[in-house]
């Protein structure tokens, strides 16, 4: 994703990159970030800090631990924080929600134009259609993906519940095995695939008594996720600190 966005940012009129993160350790802080991406020298380093005072904004596809260092740098600089990291805790999002009072934060289980734009279809599916209708999510992804359900699922599965008026914790079933027993009225289901290269499926199933309705979303490039964050990321600069969704972006929110 690194690269991804860096090839995003090569191909804008409107964005430049200031510099590129790696983990503090990693083996290729120092190397070059920037050419092979069609940029010119870009250093890969470990000190977000350094580069604040610079840039207007962060582009965030890591993992939880690095991600709330980074918000908290947004917040001292009051800059615009993109945030596609995903297997974020509860207390992990109280800590970004806090820091939005003073940065511009867009965080999105999916930074796709398209899987944005399916979240709200969801949504208004699951409004329509009562609890004859069962709700199953299923996504399948690369071998090296390590959370589960994905961000995406996580997001079209809120999607669904917001639709309902429930609470998804209060209707989420996972890894079913063995004698489950009968489904429970209300719930919405998912399973994970992992294998290959993958980049991203994602399907939500409406399962009624004589019907099925699926709405699907296939990745087939990373560079998908870049550009909708290259997007958010403009979208948000001169904007009022706050906690932001992919919906606000594309004016899709109610």
């Amino acid at each position: 994703m690194g690269q991804a966005l860096l090839r995003a940012i090569a191909q804008s009129r409107n964005a430049v990159a200031v510099g590129a993160l790696e983990a503090p350790g990693s083996k290729l802080i120092g190397s070059e970030a920037g050419l092979p991406a069609g940029l010119g020298s870009l250093k890969i380093t470990d000190d977000p800090a350094a580069l604040a005072p610079i840039a207007d904004g962060i582009l965030d596809f890591t993992v939880p631990a690095a991600t709330i260092a980074n918000v908290a740098i947004a917040a001292e600089h009051g800059l615009v924080h993109i945030i596609g990291t995903t297997g974020l805790s509860a207390s992990d999002n109280a800590v970004i929600e806090a820091a939005s009072s003073r940065a511009i934060v867009v965080r999105s289980g999916n930074m796709s134009l398209g899987v944005n734009l399916l979240a709200s279809l969801v949504k208004k599916v699951a409004r329509a259609l009562d609890e004859h209708f069962d709700i199953e999510i299923v996504e399948m992804h690369h071998r090296a993906k390590v959370d589960a359900p994905s961000g995406t699922a996580l997001m079209l599965g809120e999607a669904a519940a917001s639709g309902r008026g429930v609470a998804l914790e209060e209707h989420c079933a996972r890894g079913r095995d063995g004698i489950t027993g009968l489904r429970r009225s209300g719930d919405i289901g998912f399973a994970a695939l992992r294998g290959g290269s993958v980049v991203g499926d994602h399907s939500v199933i409406f399962a009624g008594p004589a019907e099925r309705l699926t709405l699907s979303h296939h990745a087939e490039d990373r560079m998908l996720f870049a550009y909708g964050a290259l997007k958010a990321a403009l979208w948000a600069h001169g904007a009022q600190p706050g906690l932001y969704t992919m919906a606000d972006v594309l004016g899709l929110s109610d």
